[in-house]
């Protein structure tokens, strides 16, 4: 039963009632259902109950609503599919209903002004063809059917990057024309008696090539690589004209107009393809396309410039994660080197430290092979600060000195004094890195590094001692000395000044110091365990004074002043460094007269002049060497069984 009341709503009753349900409510009743009406057609029927089986009755029905579809899809209208005809409509493929769509321009069928047009009848169009899918790929894609992308690859910033390539295409097309057609020298202002030609002057179309390539830097990522190799298949056909006369601007000729927007070209396309979030299928269409286009003779170097590896490629994967460390790999009998433009292992370099992935960078700069070595030898050189960064100082320490080829080797003083000031608080600043000497100039903060504990000061003297080893840059240089020194004149964390050891250890220090730095059977530098027990500090600003002794009766040390300034709280040292000095006579005298001249310059030396006074007059004392050791001390004892068994110096350190 079906009745229809006042309030606008169906009461649908069915006629199974069960008398068993009689105590239950009503709105819990199943067999009673309210419908609220919502735009009945009076093509909507009510039907009677009638029965179709004993179990069904169908007590109400409306026509369902015909969504948009494609033409050939319509439930109203047959449709007749053909190959490719185009002359006439076939059968009543022209008829269309509300809600059919044209299949080649992806609009309301009644909106197609090709219809029905003869030659072109969109109306015979379905999917089942190939000639309409490539219709309607040329109509949708437009430009964007030369990359290979799919429909569904194609958003609106690809769209929008599409179009403006059309735009693009046709101005520099009329550009390009105006160029070769050329100017006379009246119309440029150079009008000359006696003087006919014409001059083709190509400056106005590279600007205009550099204008559209800096709106594709403003784009999403894809659309930016799409429109910078866009661009460059149209100019890269641009040729030379010969005039009568040649203009001496810099874009005024085409080849070298040409290089420097390729050049611009592949620096963008490149840096997409490495930072941007690109899938593997989008990266090969586009180095696909890249190399369809046509590279004259001058420009062959730039053929292979976009063979970038995804992220995901399976040597470069096998790689950062330290599966493979060689940087080789055979596939099916291929070998596969991991080779990269330079170009490609700096961005890679720049997103892994902005990703804070050091460890995996470190591991890609030993092994990939570029086509610049000087440049990545610079790279290479920055593995020890990457690995601080990653909180892995003795790693970072093993870095600076293998065996071959030690970046420690290169280091420039203001690299020592970083490395030094990062050892010795654990913090750095927060910076990319992409050159060593950038190390040297940021004014970024210094954060402390996550993970990472500060050098002993032992391991820090070892490491500074190490570098003025194999470093002469480091080792003349007087602000390294200085802020070594500045480091070990002090208790660490506290400013106070050293007291001074006992006059015996003292007297027994100089051979201890010789000891160390004049043995040359190890690479490395050994501290024994015992110089360091009873005045561990004291002993480590002995080591680095006596390393400055060395220096100084080496050759001129300038400035000296700043160096011996460090000593001011400690003069107990300085005055061991007089002693040490005085074993060489003529170098002393040298000393003593730069010392003088130097102190001289200084306009205005404040309370520094009385401490100066008095290391000359130390010096011109001529003290003893420090080199006379009592024999039965126990430290010259604890040496002379070093040297007797060499073998000990295992157990020599902190």
């Amino acid at each position: 039963m079906c009745t229809t009341v006042d309030s606008e709503e169906i009461i649908i009753l069915s006629d199974d009632d069960d008398d068993d349900d009689d105590d239950k409510d009503c709105e819990n009743d199943l067999s009673c259902l309210i419908v609220e009406v919502e735009d009945v057609k009076k093509t909507d029927c009510v039907s009677a109950s009638t029965a179709l089986d004993e179990d069904l009755v169908v007590t109400f029905y409306r026509r369902a609503e015909v969504l948009p579809h494609a033409r050939f899809d319509c439930p109203v209208h047959p449709f007749t599919a053909t190959d490719c005809q185009t002359g006439t409509p076939v059968a009543d493929n022209q008829r269309i209903c509300d809600q059919c769509f044209c299949y080649v321009c992806d609009k309301l069928a009644s909106k197609c002004a090709m219809w029905c047009h003869s030659g072109v009848c969109h109306c015979n169009s379905h999917k089942r063809s190939p000639f309409w899918n490539n219709l309607r790929n040329d109509a949708l894609l437009g430009g964007l059917q030369h990359f290979n992308l799919t429909l569904s690859e194609v958003d609106s910033h690809l769209r929008h990057a599409e179009a403006m390539l059309q735009t693009f295409r046709q101005e520099l097309s009329a550009r390009f024309s105006s160029f070769v057609k050329g100017n006379t020298l009246q119309e440029i202002g150079l009008s000359q008696l006696n003087a006919h030609g014409l001059v083709h002057n190509y400056t106005p179309v590279y600007e205009f090539v550099s204008s559209f390539l800096n709106k594709a830097d403003q784009q999403d990522s894809r659309a930016a690589a799409i429109m910078h190799l866009g661009a460059a298949q149209l100019f890269l056909r641009h040729y030379q004209i010969t005039g009568a006369f040649v203009l001496q601007t810099p874009m005024c000729n085409v080849a070298e107009a040409k290089i420097v927007l390729m050049q611009r070209v592949i620096a963008s396309v490149q840096r997409q393809m490495v930072m941007a979030d690109y899938t593997a299928e989008f990266l090969r269409k586009l180095q696909d396309f890249y190399k369809r286009l046509y590279f004259p003779a001058e420009f062959r170097n730039f053929r292979n410039s976009l063979c970038v590896r995804p992220w995901d490629d399976v040597l470069l994967v096998s790689v950062l994660k330290g599966q493979n460390v060689s940087g080789v790999r055979k596939d099916k009998g291929k070998k596969d080197i991991l080779f990269e433009q330079i170009s490609v292992v700096l961005l890679r370099t720049e997103l892994l430290q902005r990703q804070r992935r050091y460890r995996e960078l470190c591991r890609y700069l030993r092994v990939v092979q570029t086509n610049d070595a000087s440049l990545l030898r610079q790279q290479q050189d920055l593995i020890p600060f990457f690995m601080c960064m990653h909180g892995d100082f003795m790693s970072g320490l093993t870095s600076l000195f293998p065996s071959v080829n030690a970046p420690a080797s290169r280091l420039s003083p203001q690299s020592f004094l970083f490395y030094l000031h990062m050892f010795e608080t654990a913090t750095a600043p927060k910076l990319i890195v992409i050159q060593p000497a950038q190390l040297n100039c940021s004014d970024a903060k210094w954060e402390p590094i996550e993970g990472a504990v500060p050098l002993k000061r032992a391991e820090l003297v070892k490491f500074a001692l190490r570098v003025q080893r194999c470093c002469y840059a480091v080792y003349t240089d007087s602000q390294c000395w200085s802020g070594l020194l500045k480091i070990v004149s002090t208790h660490r964390g506290s400013l106070t000044a050293l007291s001074a050891p006992s006059p015996q250890f003292l007297h027994e220090a100089g051979q201890a110091v010789n000891f160390i730095l004049l043995d040359k059977k190890s690479s490395n530098l050994q501290i024994p365990r015992f110089f360091l027990e009873v005045y561990p500090d004291q002993a480590l600003l002995l080591l680095v004074t006596g390393a400055l002794g060395l220096r100084i009766r080496d050759a001129a040390l300038s400035p000296v002043v700043p160096v011996l300034k460090t000593f001011q709280d400690n003069q107990w040292a300085v005055t061991w460094l007089c002693n040490s000095l005085s074993s060489s006579e003529e170098r002393l005298k040298a000393f003593i007269q730069e010392l003088t001249q130097e102190m001289e310059s200084i306009a205005d030396g404040g309370k520094l002049f009385p401490f100066l006074r008095s290391i000359v007059a130390t010096l011109s004392a001529g003290t003893s060497s420090p080199l006379a050791v009592d024999g039965d001390s126990l430290l010259q004892n604890q040496l002379a069984s070093l040297v007797a068994h060499p073998s000990s110096w295992q157990n020599c350190g902190p």
